[in-house]
């Protein structure tokens, strides 16, 4: 097994869609020195993003190793794929940024595609918004499958931190769980409380001008780019209507406390968010609450897919992961960096699977 090799002055990068994701991307990748040329659609896209220096080149560059797709969801597994048969090479990196991952990941069976879904966007949309440093403390989610190996899931998580970001491995179903519940349902819900608003202004016209702080901050990601949301809503549907019967049943809650005139629950769901609120995690984590979990692993395909899913299942963010040399050819050692308070308990669910383990605090 080898580490992650360092892309290096040759480094070469080609992004398919350049809007807001794509753009920054590229934006991003130039800052560490990539050679980075630009595919979409849209030529007039295309020359502007080149005129701007968002991209060195327009067109495919047959001596790329990193293909980033940042199509529309629901263009990606023909995109992917017609890509990863034009580029046969091992060094070949295929990966996407799409809201979703079930349909994406299981329709495509080459150990050289890695899904990803950067947690990060803006209101403004294509290349106005975009921006180098948009992935900058944002969590960037990775989703090796079973035919994923160590090297190149290293490789490309190596890749996205360079960027700022901090890469997160899930399995993908994991991923579109989670995400319904805190980006599609929350854009639906900024979406439907403007739409509210401005059909409530036909009649008071004064209304949107009272609309202050708490309104604009809570639609802000109303503005976003429309045409990215129906592939990722119909794709994710299952999920996003569960968590919509979710908050369904906490507003059923809210208006119960108010017809009743219930202050007291009305204080106390409000206490309880605020709570929430403030426990977000933040952009940086302190080291002294981080530990190392060791883990040898032989170099072959479905590893990183099975120590993902051992963290994925206890609820553990897999917050670092690397891979060191080992005396042994054929083996390496996953060093994964989880929240101290959670090491223990993942090392020990993954001796249950097979894996020899350690834990060393940082």
């Amino acid at each position: 097994m080898t580490s992650p090799p360092d892309e290096g002055a040759d480094a070469r990068a080609v992004v398919v869609g350049v809007g807001l994701i794509g753009g920054s991307i590229a934006l991003a990748l130039r800052a560490q020195g990539w050679h980075v040329s630009g595919v979409d659609a849209d030529g007039t896209r295309l020359d502007e993003a080149l005129k701007r220096g968002i991209l060195d080149a327009i067109g495919e560059d047959p001596e790329a190793s990193l293909f980033v797709v940042a199509t529309p969801a629901g263009a990606v597994v023909e995109t992917a794929r017609a890509l990863l048969s034009r580029y046969q090479g091992e060094s070949v990196l295929v990966t996407d940024v799409a809201g979703i991952k079930a349909a994406i990941c299981l329709s495509i069976d080459d150990p050289r595609f890695i899904g990803g879904h950067p947690m990060a966007g803006s209101e403004q949309a294509g290349l106005d918004g975009a921006r180098a440093d948009l992935f900058v403390g944002a969590s960037w989610v990775l989703t090796p499958g079973p035919s994923t190996p160590p090297g190149p899931y290293a490789r490309l998580s190596g890749i996205f931190k360079s960027l700022g970001a901090q890469p997160l491995a899930l399995q993908a179903s994991d991923h579109d769980r989670l995400v319904a519940h805190v980006s599609h349902v929350p854009h639906l819900v900024a979406a439907s409380l403007m739409n509210q608003a401005s059909d409530a202004a036909e009649d008071d016209t004064a209304l949107l001008q009272l609309a202050a702080g708490g309104f604009r901050d809570m639609t802000r990601i109303a503005a976003g780019q429309p045409g990215i949301w129906p592939d990722v809503c119909v794709e994710n549907a299952d999920a996003i209507l569960e968590a919509l019967d979710a908050l369904t049943e906490q507003l059923s809650e809210v208006r119960a406390a108010l017809s009743q005139g219930d202050r007291s629950t009305i204080l106390g769901l409000l206490e309880r968010a605020s709570r929430a609120r403030q426990a977000l995690p933040g952009g940086a984590t302190d080291p002294g609450q981080l530990a190392q979990v060791r883990i040898p692993v032989p170099d072959e395909p479905g590893v990183i897919a099975r120590v993902a899913s051992a963290a994925s299942d206890l609820g553990v963010s897999m917050l670092d992961v690397e891979i060191a040399h080992s005396i042994e050819g054929d083996r390496g050692v996953l060093i994964v960096v989880v929240a101290q308070d959670h090491a223990e308990a993942y090392a020990e669910a993954l001796r249950r699977l097979g894996f020899i383990c350690t834990t060393q605090e940082l």
